[in-house]
Formats: structure tokens, sequence, C-alpha cells
């Protein structure tokens, strides 16, 4: 190999100009290098899949990002479809409700006598301050929906969520669950519990009002996508349970369909077994984890080749390290610059048949 196959791409300088576009900086900086380049990168890689005719695009929405007022964002995604499936941690389609019903959260400050704010009833999100009684307030609006359900039916997340966002949507409160379900975006959240979620379904319970949630059939629910869809693309915003079962998808379709594949997707076969993998032909994912851990949210993409789990092919994944408090906000204004048009997703309604 020559000297010249190191030279194929000259880095370019970014330079200073007025009113200069997001997507236009970002381009630029695609062209120059670290992490500036990644997060241009991961721009271009979106906006490929938002190209792509038969592809179901799922977001891992991990950690607390709506107190942090991300949550915003994730509408905006839902509405132009420019996601199609939801994978969140609980308390960020949660703690959104809080800021949505008009109560909100105040920039803080995380050197502070956190003694002081635990006698104050005052809750501390790094530099984020949030009043306790508020989130009691959610809390307390959210069991009275679960009041509402059924007490001889096993949910599954989405289909719990979905309701949800039914009935705060008629209460003109624009958290991520209504937005989903007005446009008809699943939201799955594996981990639900671990949220104001769990102290709702103690809050029910004390009124002795059983709600049941079924993890099993959430990830057949969940898995199925991978049967009805070309291909699939993701996005994680940082990692933990709502990568990690999103990553499932490429490889649970096997055991799912006892090992006979998807008549129509393009996949692979593991030579030691008859075990069928569909790997993700886009990714990106923005994380500030490191991979030499050994943990699950700090494997990298191209570990995950290995697995069967993504792409191998060149410029179909980007990862950036990076806060996503910064990253986000700029590849969303990036998108909406790129690509005026709203979206038009696959239908994701098969999956709340029966439900209401």
């Amino acid at each position: 190999m020559g000297n010249d196959s190191y030279f194929q791409r000259k880095l370019e300088p970014i330079k200073v100009a007025k009113q200069k576009p997001i997507s236009q900086l970002l381009a630029e900086m695609s062209r120059t290098a670290y992490q500036g380049r990644k997060l241009g990168e991961a721009v271009d890689v979106w906006e490929n899949m938002l190209k792509e005719k038969d592809l179901t695009i799922a977001l891992g929405f991990a950690g607390s990002m709506s107190t942090a007022g991300q949550w915003t964002i994730i509408n905006w995604l839902m509405e132009n479809r420019f996601i199609d499936v939801l994978v969140s941690t609980g308390a960020n389609v949660s703690e959104d409700i809080v800021d949505a019903m008009g109560l909100g959260y105040w920039q803080g400050s995380h050197m502070v006598d956190d003694k002081a704010l635990l006698e104050a009833d005052v809750n501390r999100y790094y530099d984020v301050f949030g009043k306790e009684t508020d989130y009691r307030k959610m809390e307390e609006l959210v069991t009275d929906f679960v009041m509402t359900l059924k007490t001889d039916y096993n949910y599954s997340s989405a289909e719990f969520l979905y309701l949800l966002g039914k009935y705060l949507g008629k209460k003109d409160i624009p958290a991520i669950t209504a937005v989903a379900a007005a446009n008809g975006v699943p939201i799955f959240s594996p981990a639900m519990v671990d949220s104001a979620y769990g102290e709702t379904f103690l809050l029910a319970k004390n009124q002795g009002h059983n709600v049941m949630l079924d993890s099993v059939k959430e990830f057949d629910q969940f898995v199925t996508i991978g049967t009805k869809t070309k291909d699939i693309g993701v996005v994680y915003i940082g990692g933990g349970v709502p990568k990690d079962l999103t990553q499932l998808i490429a490889i649970s379709v096997s055991p799912m369909t006892n090992d006979q594949g998807v008549e129509g997707r393009s996949g692979g076969l593991r030579k030691s077994l008859q075990e069928y993998y569909y790997p993700h032909k886009y990714a990106i994912q923005i994380t500030t984890d490191s991979p030499q851990w050994g943990g699950l949210s700090g494997c990298t993409l191209e570990e995950a080749i290995s697995w069967g789990k993504i792409n191998s092919e060149t410029g179909k994944r980007a990862v950036c390290y990076c806060d996503a408090t910064i990253a986000l906000p700029l590849i969303a204004h990036a998108l909406c610059e790129r690509v005026p048009e709203k979206r038009k997703g696959p239908d994701m309604s098969w999956l709340f048949k029966g439900v209401e």
C-alpha cells in the first residue's frame, strides 16, 4: 500500500463567518478532526437514514435528560418522524411531565450544600433544581391515570405509555408520551419501575388497584419490530438499558422465529449455529462512557459488529464522545435545516390494537 493511500481526504480548517447555518458549521466540522468531526459525521449518518425508503429508526434515550431541557427535542423528532420508536429510561418519560405540566425546573449549581437542599425539599439533578412537591404532583397525576387501567390485563411498557400519552393529551399536557401517542411512535421503557412509575404503582396499590406489567410480552413486541421492516437504524443518546435492549433486535429475531429467519430481510448466518442475525444498517451513539472498563454503555459500535448487531460497512455509523446536552441540540437543529419536510415513517399502530 503506497503512501498516497493515507492522503485521500484533506482536512479543511473552519473559517468563521457571520450568520453561518448550524448545518453548514457541522458539515465543516465533519471535515476537521476529533469529536467535532464525529459530531458532523453523526448528522450525515442521521440524514442518510431519513432518506431510506424502508427503514425503522429507533432512538435509545438514557439518563435524566428531560430535567436538562432535552425533552422538547425528542418531541420534535417524533413530530417529524425522524424517529419511529423510542426506548427510554423511566426518568426521561416521567420527569418531563413536571415541565409539561407548567411546573418546571430551575438552573442551580453543583456547588451547593446538599443537606440544606434536603431540608428545603429541593431535589438536585447535577446543576438543576426541582421541587419535591412538584415531583409528587406529577406522581399523583400519573397515579390517577393508573387507576383507570384494567387490573385483569398484562400491559407492556409500550401499551402503558401509549395509554398514558392519550390521557395526558386530553389534558393538554404535551409530555413525551402525549406527543408520541399523537404521532404513532411507540415508547418502550424496559426498566420503567426504576423511576417515578414504580412509586405510582405503589400509590395505586395502596388504593386497592393492582396493575400488571409484562416484560416478556414487551420484549416479544419489541423484537417483532425487526420482522416488519427491511432495515433498522439506531441512535443512542447515552447507553444503559435503552441501548442494550435496542441492540437485541438485531439478534433476537432468530430465536423468535425458531431460527427460520425473516423473509425479505438481508442478514447473516452464524457458521457454528443455524442462527440468523440482522445488523442495524445505521448507528449513531452520543456518549461520554469509555470502553476499557468493560461496561455495555461504553461498548463501542465496532465491538457490536462481532455480535452481528451493527453493520460493518464504513460510513454507516458514528460515535461521538460528547455531552448529550451539547450534541443533541446541535444535531437536531442541523437536521431541521437539512430536512425541512416531515418524514413518512412506518406504521406502528399494530402495537396498540386491542389495548384501549
